[in-house]
C-alpha cells in the first residue's frame, strides 16, 4: 500500500490552456463570467487546478492562440504560480490557405507555409522551456477522387521529415491521430498505425499521441496502448471522453471502465514512471460546465482509474492467466475496478497537505466569484482566439 500511495502521490497530468477559454460545438459556444482574456489568465486558472489537486504542474499551449510577445516572461509567470509550460501545440486548421490541407496540400507554397509554422512552434517551445511539439492535422478529403490518397501520404512524409530535421537533441515530435473530422472521406492521419508509420520514418524523436476520444466505437484502446508501449512509441495521452463522436467531454464520463483498463496496461508496463517518457495530458473543452471544476474533476477521474489499476492483484492475475482460469482472471480485474478508492486518494491528498475533497475546496475558495468580478472588459479567450 505504501508503494501504491507513493505512485499516486507522484502522478502528474498536464492540462490544456484552451480548456479555460470559451469553447463549444459548431452550433453554439456558451460563455461564462471570468473567462480568461489572455494566456496569462489561462495560466492563472490552470494553476488553480494544480493548487487543489497537486497533480497538474504543467500547462500545454496552443500556437497562435497563446502567442505572446515574451514567452520567457510567460514561463516565469507560470513558475511563480507553481506550474510550468508544457507541450506546444501547432494549429493548421484555422487559416484559409489550409482549406484543402496543410502538410499534405498539393500546393508546395502552402506546404512550405505549414512547415514554417511548425518550425516557429519549435522556437516557441524552446523559449517556453519545453521539449515537445504536438502535431494534430485536420488534413483530409471529403470526396472520392478529390485528391490522391497515396500522394498525400508522400507529401506528409516529406513535410514531417523537414520539421523533424529542425529538432535538437532531447526534443520530440508527438504525432496525433483522429478517426475523422473535419473531413469525412479520408483523414490523412486517421489511426495509430498511420501515426506510427510516420513516426518510425522520422526517427527515435517522434512518438504517437493517443487521444482516448479519437477512435471508432468499440475500438479496444487498451490493445493499442499495450502495442505502442511494447514498441516504445507511446509518447503521450490526450485524455477525454465521447459518447458518439468528437472528444471534448470529461475523461471517464462515457466509460470509466475503459479508462481503468487503459491505466491497467500503463501500470503493468511500468509506464507511470516518468523515465518511460509517456506524458499524461488532458485535451478537453468545456461548454456547459464550469471550466476549472471540469479540469479538477477530470484529474480526479484519472487518479481514481490509476488507483484501481494499482490495486490489481498481479500475482493472482498472472496465476489465473497462466492457468487458463478465464473467469478467475476476469474477477481479479473486476475486484480492483469495483473497489472504492476515494478514501485512499483522500488520504494521499491529506498526506501532501491538500484538502481531501478538491472539488469542494475549490468551490469554497471563492475563486470563480473573484475572477467574474475582476475580468470585466476586454475580449474573452475562445476557440480560435
Amino acid at each position: 500500500m505504501d508503494a501504491v500511495k507513493a505512485a499516486l502521490a507522484s502522478q502528474t497530468i498536464e492540462v490544456p490552456s484552451w480548456a479555460y477559454g470559451n469553447s463549444g460545438t459548431r452550433f453554439k459556444v456558451f460563455g461564462s463570467p471570468g473567462t480568461p482574456r489572455d494566456p496569462y489568465e489561462k495560466i492563472a486558472d490552470a494553476a488553480q487546478v494544480n493548487r487543489f489537486t497537486g497533480a497538474a504542474p504543467r500547462v500545454s499551449l496552443h500556437i497562435p492562440w497563446d502567442k505572446v510577445d515574451d514567452f520567457t516572461d510567460l514561463s516565469n509567470y507560470a513558475t511563480d504560480l507553481g506550474v510550468r509550460l508544457g507541450v506546444i501545440n501547432s494549429n493548421v486548421f484555422q487559416d484559409d490557405d489550409y482549406k484543402l490541407g496543410s502538410l499534405t496540400n498539393a500546393d508546395p507554397r502552402i506546404r512550405a507555409k505549414a512547415i514554417a509554422h511548425h518550425v516557429e512552434c519549435l522556437e516557441v517551445m524552446r523559449l517556453a522551456g519545453s521539449t515537445e511539439l504536438k502535431i494534430w492535422l485536420p488534413d483530409g478529403t471529403n470526396y472520392p477522387g478529390q485528391d490522391s490518397i497515396r500522394a498525400r501520404q508522400d507529401r506528409l512524409a516529406e513535410s514531417l521529415a523537414e520539421i523533424y530535421s529542425a529538432l535538437q537533441p532531447g526534443e520530440q515530435i508527438l504525432l496525433e491521430y483522429k478517426f475523422f473530422e473535419p473531413y469525412f472521406y479520408t483523414t490523412d492521419v486517421p489511426d495509430w498505425g498511420t501515426s506510427l508509420i510516420h513516426c518510425l520514418a522520422m526517427g527515435e524523436q517522434a512518438k504517437v499521441v493517443l487521444d482516448t476520444g479519437h477512435h471508432a466505437p468499440g475500438t479496444n484502446i487498451e490493445f493499442i496502448v499495450a502495442q505502442l508501449l511494447r514498441l516504445g512509441r507511446l509518447g503521450a495521452f490526450d485524455f477525454n471522453s465521447r459518447f458518439y463522436a468528437d472528444d471534448d467531454l470529461i475523461v471517464g464520463a462515457a466509460d470509466p471502465f475503459q479508462l481503468f483498463r487503459i491505466m491497467h496496461e500503463i501500470v503493468q508496463a511500468g509506464a507511470l514512471d516518468p523515465a518511460v517518457g509517456v506524458n499524461f495530458m488532458l485535451d478537453q473543452c468545456h461548454n456547459i460546465e464550469d471550466k476549472i471544476p471540469g479540469q479538477i474533476r477530470s484529474i480526479m477521474n484519472v487518479q481514481e482509474a490509476t488507483a484501481k489499476a494499482l490495486l490489481v492483484d498481479v500475482d493472482a492475475l498472472t496465476a489465473a492467466q497462466e492457468g487458463g482460469r478465464v473467469l478467475e482472471a476476469n474477477a481479479v480485474l473486476m475486484d480492483a475496478f469495483n473497489t472504492d478508492v476515494r478514501p485512499l486518494l483522500a488520504e494521499v491528498r491529506e498526506e501532501k497537505g491538500l484538502n481531501p475533497d478538491p472539488m469542494r475546496a475549490f468551490a469554497e475558495s471563492g475563486y470563480l466569484e473573484q475572477i467574474a468580478a475582476d475580468r470585466v472588459g476586454g475580449t474573452q479567450a475562445g476557440w480560435g482566439a
